[in-house]
């Protein structure tokens, strides 16, 4: 028995050290993006990335469209559709996106920083090593969506948990696995 106690606290060590190194490379990963990688292109003056702010952004359908790297900064798009869109590397800043459409959309390595996600339906989305700190994801539908290596706070990862279910259709991983649910 004491045996299966100290390999049960040897895992759950384990498990706060890597929640400890996501978040850790997280802050690296964001600190780089907003300085810029030496050697990388400013942001700034790279025509691959292309802003989309306030004033732009007038269409709330994005429905399979290529929008790698774009950043949407304080965009007022609730109910709005990026279902199946190329969201690679995209950064949403200060927006507004309830209850959109985010379905089969790939967000991989995207950053969603203080951004209003309450209602989005994630499923069978892939957000890999996505960074979503100081946003809200309250009542998101999460079925199928892969989480994996994807940096938020812990409170939101607790409230999907409660609800994480289904296994991703490009990545074959788990909701629940993505998030570490216990």
């Amino acid at each position: 028995m004491p045996d299966r106690i100290t390999k049960c606290k040897a895992v759950g060590i384990l498990s706060d050290r890597m929640q400890t190194l996501r978040v850790f490379f997280g802050l690296c990963l964001a600190v780089l993006v907003m300085i810029g990688m030496p050697g990388m292109a400013h942001a700034a003056s790279s025509n691959a990335t292309r802003a989309i702010d306030d004033v732009a952004a007038t269409t709330k359908d994005y429905s399979g469209q290529n929008l790698i790297r774009a950043e949407f900064a304080a965009v007022r798009l609730p109910n709005s559709n990026f279902s199946n869109a190329d969201l690679r590397g995209a950064v949403f800043s200060g927006s507004d996106l309830r209850n959109s459409n985010w379905s089969g959309a790939d967000f991989s390595d995207g950053i969603a920083y203080i951004t209003d996600l309450s209602g989005v339906d994630l499923t069978d989305t892939v957000l890999t090593s996505a960074m979503m700190i100081g946003s809200v994801l309250k009542g998101a539908k999460i079925t199928g969506a892969d989480f994996s290596f994807a940096v938020l706070d812990r409170p939101q990862v607790v409230e999907l948990c409660k609800t994480a279910s289904g296994v991703n259709s490009k990545t074959g991983i788990s909701t629940r696995e993505s998030l570490e649910c216990p």
